[in-house]
């Protein structure tokens, strides 16, 4: 008994540490968590609320390990604190919330390599990709899929009536839309994402306090920001699958008319697979602008593809067209310019709607060479 009252004493002294409210060192800090994780291991084995508390230490030994840039460390302690996490998660709510707070943050952790500086896909194309994550970041990326997955589980079996575990849960889902769309699962990405735009709206409608109603503001404008991106990697059937599904929100609609007509899709066909009617689809194209970017490319003698210099390479602001209309009129241009290769070479030319990306992501690609005769027949748009 007086080494658990001990521990807990450490314990307590730690997250007033942790919480600002008591300062210490960095150096003593970190001694007292060592001390702390101790101190917690003996009890933890029989004693529900040790085992939860050395659960969430060894996560917060994790997230110093990963600021100081020791991810394998990070990754090393937070895999055991969620051994004890998941042994004190049966016993109460609290203990199941730390256990699926750990779960995302192991998540994160493992799928940091598939993300960018600005925390965007670093390959949102999946397998698709010209440039894509080694075998074992791939693998990485999908454990931290899994995990995102039971720690959405783990909130989603909480008593719903609690406002803590609806933010919770809602936050889950912002996590496990992060982590498909960094494996390149565009359509599923935004399901989980709308899913979490609707369970913050309900917690707003549910008039939570001053901090809580700004977190879940914040929430919004990056599930937003978030899902504007996203909508732009989604081909037409993904999009009719959505608003089949009902999670194609409605301030969306003018975005994925114009993404269905980038793909090539007729007025008529986006007007019955998005159920919109035909006057709506003609008036969102007409007023909807989207940005064409794109880049002209001639193989090397190495094989490698090398740009044809800022002459041949661009963005243009166009409506009611598709990015084989744009890739169309760019390539009749291209072959009666000086810059032209010749019908002897390889060349090519990729349109993106907003800005350059993975060759994948081209929302119309051409390759030519020798045995199209300039790329006019036998090429293939996107």
């Amino acid at each position: 008994m007086g080494e658990r009252e001990a521990a807990l004493r450490l314990d307590e002294q730690w997250a007033r540490i942790r919480s600002g409210a008591e300062q210490a060192e960095y150096a003593a800090a970190e001694a007292l968590l060592a001390e702390l994780i101790a101190a917690l291991r003996g009890p933890a084995a029989g004693d529900p609320e040790c085992a939860a508390r050395l659960g969430l230490r060894l996560g917060d030994l994790a997230a110093r390990r990963f600021a100081g840039g020791d991810r394998a460390g990070a990754l090393a302690a937070v895999e055991e604190g969620l051994r004890y996490a998941q042994q004190a998660a049966g016993y109460g709510p609290q203990y199941a919330r730390w256990y699926a707070r750990g779960l995302i943050n192991q998540g994160v952790w493992l799928a940091w390599p598939l993300s960018n500086g600005d925390r965007l896909p670093r390959y949102p194309f999946g397998a698709a990709a010209e440039h894509g994550p080694s075998a074992i970041e791939r693998a990485a990326g999908e454990r931290a899929r899994d995990l995102t997955r039971t720690a959405v589980e783990v909130w989603g079996a909480l008593d719903q009536q609690d406002p803590v575990n609806r933010r919770g849960l809602a936050q889950a889902e912002v996590f496990l839309g992060d982590r498909l769309a960094e494996l390149g699962l565009a359509e599923e990405a935004v399901a989980w994402a709308v899913d979490a735009e609707e369970g913050f709206r309900r917690l707003l409608l549910s008039g939570p306090g001053p901090e809580e109603a700004r977190e879940a503001e914040e929430a919004l404008d990056h599930i937003g920001r978030q899902l504007q991106l996203r909508l732009r990697l989604l081909s037409f059937d993904s999009l009719a699958n959505l608003r089949a599904r009902g999670l194609l929100p409605e301030r969306l609609l003018p975005q994925a008319v114009v993404a269905a007509r980038i793909g090539g899709a007729d007025e008529p066909s986006i007007a019955d697979r998005l159920r919109l009617d035909a006057e709506q689809v003609r008036t969102m194209l007409e007023v909807t602008p989207w940005v064409a970017a794109w880049r002209f490319d001639v193989r090397g003698p190495d094989g490698l593809w090398e740009g044809r210099g800022d002459a041949w390479r661009g963005s243009s602001e166009v409506r009611n067209r598709t990015a084989e209309d744009v890739g169309a009129e760019l390539i009749r241009t291209f072959r009666t310019s000086p810059h032209y290769p010749g019908d002897g070479a390889h060349w090519r030319v990729l349109v993106w709607w907003h800005e350059e990306a993975d060759p994948a992501g081209a929302r119309f690609r051409l390759l030519a060479g020798p045995e199209t005769r300039g790329g006019v027949p036998g090429a293939t748009p996107s």
